[in-house]
C-alpha cells in the first residue's frame, strides 16, 4: 500500500494517510532543542500488517537525524523497531555520552 507520511508540527506527530487521505496511522513526538520523544505510535486496524508503522517510524527517525537530535522512544514499537534495524541504534538517547539544551 502507498501511503504519505507527513510532520504535522500542530499535532505533534508524524501521520501516514492513504491515496483518498484517510488517516492510516500517526506517531507522536515531544521534540525540545536537546531530544525527541516518541511515546506513542498507532496504526488503524484496517491498515495493519502493510508497513505503515515502519514507515512512520523510518521517517521519524531520520527526521531526527536530520536534525542531529537523539531519541528516547518510550513507544514500545518505536523501540523495538530501532532494536530490529541497527542502523539507527546511533540516534538512542541511551547510547549518547551527553546531551545539551
Amino acid at each position: 500500500m502507498t501511503v504519505t507520511i507527513a510532520d504535522v508540527p500542530a499535532q505533534n506527530r508524524f501521520e501516514a494517510r492513504s491515496a483518498d487521505g484517510e488517516l492510516a496511522g500517526f506517531a507522536e513526538y515531544i521534540r525540545s532543542a536537546a531530544l525527541v520523544v516518541y511515546p506513542h505510535t498507532i496504526v488503524e486496524r484496517a491498515y495493519e500488517g502493510q508497513g505503515i508503522g515502519a514507515a512512520l517510524a523510518r521517517t521519524a527517525l531520520d527526521d531526527a537525524r536530520r536534525r542531529g537530535l537523539p531519541v528516547l522512544a518510550t513507544c514500545p514499537f518505536i523501540k523495538a523497531w530501532m532494536i530490529r534495524h541497527p542502523e539507527y541504534a546511533d540516534l538512542a538517547y541511551e547510547n549518547r555520552s551527553q546531551v545539551t539544551d
